[in-house]
């Protein structure tokens, strides 16, 4: 009892606020205990930091037919579409400000660890079976943070396909494991920005006609060479460190998936 009085009193105090201090009261997001990140104001259109940019890592797979998200930090139009997209596929109001709903959905999709809460680092750890994440082009540390963006984009394509588990086959791979499988010498694999996909409930096609929608720029599938049995999905267009396959490439042509 002692507890509800103390907040009926606490609620009448920002009621006798000025106007514009009740205003900063209400509109504050919720405050939330997360091991990964919190954030700490309402983000729209025109803002920027780094709250800016952990919001467009989380929804860079909500980025529309061929279109990616900058991770940088600038919260422009094509963020505001994603947000909206967004907030669309979870049941939010879509007005394209990342606020108390916005925030509270994505703590709720979020592990500690900052993986989203269907895929792991596990899954898109060393295809081969060796673990870690060095022995690619770039750092351990690029390579791993690299991976989380490809899961977020995952889960994204996962709520998609009707919210059916998508199984990863090969996610990062060192430069010794590529080699073992045959992997191209450029390949997003070496990066941590790719990620090879089945399902037992949704069809190859049905995977790579809806990852067109999902921020991949690399998707290939049924009816391209080595890729019938799985579908590949990679950010190329995000890698600028690798200017020769920054570019969109699609190719599932049993699929009708080509660009």
């Amino acid at each position: 009892m002692r507890q509800n009085t103390v907040k009926r009193a606490l609620v009448a105090f920002a009621l006798a606020l000025p106007g514009a201090a009740i205003a900063t009261v209400v509109a504050a997001p919720a405050a939330h205990a997360d091991g990964c990140y919190t954030w700490k104001r309402d983000l729209y259109q025109g803002r920027s930091g780094d709250d800016v940019r952990q919001l467009q890592i989380r929804v860079a797979g909500w980025a529309g037919r061929g279109g990616i998200v900058r991770i940088d930090g600038d919260f422009g139009p094509e963020t505001t579409a994603a947000v909206k997209r967004f907030q669309t596929a979870y049941g939010l109001r879509s007005d394209g400000v990342a606020g108390r709903q916005t925030f509270t959905k994505l703590y709720q999709l979020q592990d500690n660890d900052c993986t989203p809460a269907h895929f792991s680092y596990r899954e898109l750890d060393d295809g081969c079976g060796e673990g870690g994440w060095s022995g690619g082009p770039v750092s351990a540390t690029d390579t791993k943070a690299t991976a989380v963006r490809t899961m977020w984009k995952l889960e994204a394509l996962r709520r998609g396909l009707g919210d059916k588990p998508l199984n990863v086959t090969s996610g990062f791979r060192d430069s010794n494991c590529n080699k073992q499988v045959g992997g191209a010498s450029d390949s997003q694999h070496l990066y941590g920005n790719a990620a090879d996909l089945t399902s037992g409930s949704r069809s190859l096609c049905e995977i790579a006609r809806a990852s067109r929608d999902h921020g991949f720029s690399g998707i290939y599938g049924p009816g391209y060479a080595g890729h019938d049995d799985h579908v590949h999905v990679d950010s190329r267009r995000e890698n600028n460190r690798d200017t020769s396959t920054n570019r969109t490439s699609w190719a599932a042509p049993d699929c009708g998936v080509s660009r």
